[in-house]
């Protein structure tokens, strides 16, 4: 379901508090990830641009975590590290909040702004 958040703040807050603190380590890996990303909404979910160009996204889905990965290429160099099989081209994604694998996309984000907004993709 999309939501309707003006902010990420806000979208935080509309989660359950179950979901709440895994989303809030989430966006704090993402932000020591990548300091120099802009932080908005688009689309209805929390979304990472670096000079403009989208690098990752995240959202609850009904029933799991979706994370957005624009670099492609990356979310299939890291699959094996992902932690699960149910990846598409650029999403990923998790049933059990507690599976997320943080250092692994931790690195995936690293090396994705090391090669730069010309390899990802929205």
């Amino acid at each position: 379901m999309q939501s309707k958040a003006e902010n990420v703040v806000e979208y935080l807050e509309e989660q359950t508090p179950e979901l709440k603190p895994t989303l809030k380590k989430l966006r704090a890996l993402i932000r020591k990830s990548v300091p120099k990303a802009k932080e908005s909404m688009q689309f209805g979910m929390p979304t990472y641009a670096v000079e403009g160009t989208p690098l990752c996204s995240f959202a609850m889905q009904k029933g799991y975590l979706a994370f957005y990965m624009c670099d492609t290429e990356l979310v299939e160099q890291f699959r094996a590290e992902l932690g699960t099989k149910d990846c598409g081209k650029s999403c990923i994604r998790y049933r059990k909040l507690e599976t997320i694998p943080l250092a692994v996309i931790g690195r995936m984000l690293e090396t994705a702004v090391k090669r730069g907004p010309e390899h990802w993709t929205m």
